[in-house]
């Protein structure tokens, strides 16, 4: 048994024919181990039309089975009779081949040949997509393999180049300005691994992992809780390695990252995850580095004003935790919004 169960809708479409499969699929396997939502699933498909058929097919099969019981019965008896002689055979007979029966081939084009088989659909590999074969080593590898295809994909590979540029354009390339850099690029870093975690253009198992009962809301915050693991360590530390230069601390940009990413995830619900994360990433580079370019011999003074504008002070804080409190909000009403959000 699990703590989710078919919705009375999903139950009556998949007994009139009308769930799509990749639905249908994902509704057969919950119905494996759910007792409660095979039995209604079996009442409604026994209401609909098909429920008479069904009836008499299931009454010709065991009345099949039942005169097949009863003829092995009589004859077990006649077989009893002539073991005896089987016995008294030559053993020149014993070594001729037995004759080839064509049980086991008929039995095969039988099955092929029924309504189930061919209802079934012909799955084949996609020449265009290569679908990455899962880890089979450690527990970890499994772990950040099911977390999303931005933490096992090249993504994280770029956050750990952004934080490692940072840190050598600091102490090699003597940029004073590297921490206000970081500090500007970094809330959107989470943003850019959402866009990169769920959807078909991002995971070739989309359509699969988005049919099952764990779909939706829940597969989007998992996904999006592997980024922000991957994500707020590596920056943060970064960013205590990096010389202040009038720049806010280096864990300044956590609450407006979550807050971004959280924005994010809320517009996703409405315009799809590329669109809210291209508008949410673009609108705060934007806003944050746009007054930068215009500041002439004063790169570095005004890139630190931007990011102590954005990111420094209590009221300013207090300003992302209420967005990320209000998006969070938005996210939990809107949770049936994400059920086929991207499956396209």
């Amino acid at each position: 048994m699990t703590d989710w169960h078919a919705s009375d809708t999903l139950v009556t479409h998949y007994a009139n024919g009308s769930l799509p499969d990749p639905d249908a699929w994902s509704l057969e396997k919950h119905l494996e181990s759910c007792g409660h939502c095979a039995a209604r699933v079996s009442r409604a498909v026994r209401e609909t039309s098909a429920g008479v058929v069904l009836a008499e097919v299931r009454e010709s099969v065991l009345g099949a089975v039942l005169r097949a019981s009863e003829r092995g019965a009589v004859e077990g008896t006649s077989a009893a009779r002539g073991a005896r002689a089987a016995r008294g055979t030559t053993a020149a007979h014993s070594t001729q081949p037995a004759p080839t029966t064509r049980t086991s081939q008929e039995s095969r084009a039988s099955a092929a040949r029924s309504p189930r088989a061919r209802l079934l659909p012909q799955v084949r590999p996609r020449a265009d997509r290569h679908l990455p074969t899962p880890p089979t080593g450690s527990r970890t590898s499994r772990v950040l393999w099911a977390a999303g295809p931005a933490v096992r994909g090249a993504w994280s590979a770029a956050v750990l180049g952004v934080a490692l540029a940072a840190v050598l354009l600091a102490r090699f390339a003597d940029f004073a300005g590297a921490r206000p850099l970081l500090l500007a690029v970094a809330p959107v870093v989470p943003v850019a691994g959402v866009a990169l975690s769920y959807g078909a253009h991002a995971d070739p198992l989309h359509e699969i992992a988005a049919s099952t009962p764990s779909a939706g809301l829940r597969l989007v915050l998992t996904r999006t809780t592997a980024v922000l693991a991957v994500s707020l360590p590596l920056l943060t530390l970064a960013g205590l390695l990096l010389p202040s230069s009038g720049a806010p601390g280096a864990a300044a940009w956590l609450l407006p990252g979550l807050a971004l990413t959280l924005i994010a995830l809320a517009l996703a619900g409405y315009v799809g995850f590329r669109a809210a994360t291209a508008l949410t990433g673009g609108g705060w580079l934007c806003a944050v580095l746009a007054p930068v370019l215009t500041a002439d011999g004063r790169l570095t003074a005004r890139l630190a004003e931007q990011t102590s504008a954005y990111l420094d002070g209590a009221p300013t804080q207090g300003g992302w935790a209420a967005a990320a409190v209000l998006c969070a909000a938005l996210l939990a009403a809107r949770h049936s919004a994400y059920d086929h959000l991207d499956r396209r």
